[in-house]
């Protein structure tokens, strides 16, 4: 068991036990301590793996951005906008007043589906194409779009529809 386990572990309030929920946020702590020291988002797989652990239980819609610099390592990581059980509302002018806030020079989108089918909808790769092109006035890569449900999330580039 890793030292960051361990400590969360003992700073349980209970008798030492973690429940599933408990594991799940000391999880998401080591994560995020993680991503504030280094280049843990490195592969595409941890991106996915984290997002699935970050948004993938989520009850409602979320759109979440991964901001990196130009050597696509994390800067930061932002819930910009939550929804309904069914869809959020993602405005172009927030995400680039976000990244040009962050000084990112690549970024990667994510959302989750509550359904718990991670296939993107119609509307979801207009979206994606909309903020492709906003960014892209501002020299900002997209590198990818995530859609993260509870078992599974698809990349929009292994697709092929970036």
């Amino acid at each position: 068991m890793g030292n960051a386990v361990r400590e969360e572990r003992a700073a349980s309030e209970t008798d030492g036990t973690m429940n599933d929920d408990e594991v799940i946020a000391a999880a998401m702590r080591i994560l995020e301590k993680r991503i504030r020291e280094g280049d843990c988002l490195a592969s595409p797989q941890a991106v996915r793996e984290y997002l699935r652990l970050a948004i993938g239980e989520r009850e409602r819609e979320v759109f979440v951005v991964v901001m990196l610099d130009a050597q696509h390592r994390v800067i930061a990581v932002e819930e910009l906008f939550a929804g309904t059980l069914t869809q959020t509302s993602v405005y172009p002018r927030e995400v680039v007043k976000c990244v040009l806030r962050h000084n990112a020079g690549a970024m990667i989108f994510a959302h989750n589906h509550p359904s718990g089918v991670a296939e993107p909808s119609q509307a979801d790769q207009i979206l994606t194409q909309t903020l492709q092109r906003a960014l892209g006035l501002v020299d900002v890569k997209v590198l990818d779009h995530f859609v993260v449900a509870r078992g599974a999330a698809l990349s929009f580039a292994e697709r092929g529809l970036l």
